[in-house]
């Protein structure tokens, strides 16, 4: 039921603007590779582990290999193999060890190569797939509870830890855990290897921390009778090599924003678009929900004025991400409830821009992100403001609700906190249950006239970047009042032209798992 009133055309046209605006990056995709990229493709092959002084394998062979890189890292491991009858994993500890060099190697048939890449890239495909099996297996016996969907974080800095957290918060109704990443690693150009136990204001993101939250909390899934998600951020200088990580070990969600990265981590703008394409080719095929960011642009520029600027930003996010294959239920599109609650009817403007997203975007489960900006030291007013926050998301039906907790930002959040978090959360879902279908606004009420206007600066917006170009608006500061320009950032140096011979294998495996053949020569 429409409570705005909004006008479907006008939806349609910002979606078409929208797609003109990704459309115009799609050439700088195609041209362009990235090391993580190629590092992600070796993984997919399954290259995997690190060399004696700790370096993965995938960092290895691609510094290795230098400029051949822009032939497709994946070329000359796949020559390799053949000239050795090695193993992916086993031709790189050679290189690894100086014994092979990629560079002095005897002519192989091009037909080989592709021939060998297609049959381990389809392997690849088949051990995903066998996760998203395993998923649907689990949720078809333990039930998934009804949206919105309670998200609660854990930070201890050791997986052990966090596991314990986490359990503990399923048991008290937690539908998602997201593990927070150790501070700084998505600025980190490679992914630490094994468990670790060692972490500043978040847990580091490794393949086998994955695993072991992944199989804690299947075992208390079985305990309270529900399906529990998990969740990690694929944001940052490897983002694809994270996502790959992910769809191995039956990750649910990721953090993969189009532009959080090079907006919040000041990370190469043309990195970041080519990294997020690949990655989100592989949350399709693993059926893994993405998570966008917009929330924190409200954290730099003001929620009433700025509003518009997160509408924009999630109908860009949303036409990359169906680009790349990810369907309308795997978009976890991103907004907050970030205005200063010392406003006058401020939670009538937050109640707006809620219902506005989820009218806009009505099949994604859209992730909703409590106050932080203008939390209070005050517990009991905090406690306050987290409670109108949940009242939005229940009246708005928000997808994903990422629970306030008092203490969250000034330091690892203690277990009492989640409990009151999740405490809240249950009171206010339960008792505003119905809330959305039993309520109307007047035609002529702050909350319709508020969406609309929201809705008319987001179309003026929108076609104002497609005139100007994405990569241009971004470095005017149009998006959370940052400029970031195109030739500059973090990882700049991990962007490569690709040469006429570029190959990557696992590109027509993904493009035929998700039907995406006769498009994605135009992305990459």
């Amino acid at each position: 039921m429409s409570l705005l009133g909004i006008d479907q055309s006008q939806v349609k046209r910002l979606r078409g603007t929208a797609d003109e605006i990704t459309r115009q990056i799609a050439p700088l995709l195609k041209s362009h590779t990235t090391v993580t990229v190629e590092r992600a493709v070796l993984r997919l092959l399954g290259l995997d582990g690190v060399d004696h002084n700790q370096v993965p394998l995938p960092n290895v062979v691609v510094n290795h290999l230098r400029e051949k890189v822009r032939d497709g890292a994946s070329t000359a491991m796949l020559a390799a193999m053949l000239h050795t009858r090695a193993s992916i994993t086993e031709v790189a500890e050679r290189v690894a060890r100086g014994e092979l060099d990629l560079h002095r190697l005897p002519a192989v048939p091009e037909d080989e190569i592709r021939h060998l890449g297609l049959e381990l890239a389809t392997e690849s495909m088949e051990r995903i797939q066998a996760m998203v099996r395993e998923r649907r297996s689990r949720m078809d016996r333990l039930p998934v509870r009804e949206q919105p969907w309670k998200y609660v974080i854990v930070a201890t800095g050791n997986i052990y830890e966090d596991v314990a957290q986490a359990k503990a918060a399923v048991r008290r109704g937690a539908d998602i855990i997201a593990v927070i990443r150790t501070t700084g690693q998505s600025l980190l150009d490679y992914v630490p290897y094994g468990p670790t136990t060692e972490g500043f204001g978040g847990t580091y993101a490794t393949q086998a921390n994955f695993r072991i939250m992944r199989a804690a909390l299947d075992e208390v899934a079985e305990e309270t009778g529900h399906y529990v998600r998990l969740v990690n951020y694929a944001s940052g200088l490897c983002m694809p090599e994270i996502v790959v990580m992910g769809a191995f070990e039956r990750l649910d969600m990721m953090l993969n924003d189009s532009m959080y990265g090079i907006l919040f981590r000041d990370i190469n703008p043309i990195r970041t678009f080519v990294d997020q394409f690949f990655s989100r080719m592989v949350d399709a095929a693993a059926e893994i929900i993405i998570n966008t960011g917009e929330d924190n642009y409200l954290t730099t520029a003001d929620a009433v004025e700025a509003a518009h600027t997160v509408l924009a930003s999630d109908f860009i996010n949303e036409s990359f991400g169906l680009a790349a294959g990810l369907r309308p239920e795997l978009l976890g599109l991103g907004h907050a409830f970030e205005i200063d609650p010392d406003l006058e009817d401020s939670f009538l403007l937050e109640l707006s821009q809620a219902l506005l997203l989820r009218e806009v975007f009505p099949d994604s489960p859209l992730k909703y992100m409590p106050p932080t900006k203008h939390m209070s030291g005050d517990i009991f007013k905090g406690y306050l403001m987290n409670a109108m926050f949940n009242l939005a998301g229940i009246w708005s039906q928000q997808g994903i609700q990422l629970l306030g907790m008092l203490t969250e930002a000034m330091h690892t959040p203690f277990l009492q906190d989640r409990y009151l978090a999740l405490q809240n959360a249950d009171y206010i879902m339960t008792a505003a249950r119905h809330i959305h279908d039993q309520v109307t606004f007047r035609p002529d009420s702050l909350v319709i006239r508020r969406a609309h206007e929201v809705m008319d600066k987001t179309g003026v917006l929108l076609e104002s970047v497609r005139e100007t170009g994405l990569l241009q608006a971004i470095s005017s500061g149009w998006f959370a009042d940052i400029s970031r320009p195109a030739d500059q950032g973090k990882g700049l140096l991990g962007v490569l032209e690709k040469s006429d011979t570029y190959f990557n294998p696992c590109k027509p495996v993904l493009a035929s798992r998700l039907g995406l053949e006769k498009e994605i020569d135009k992305w990459i």
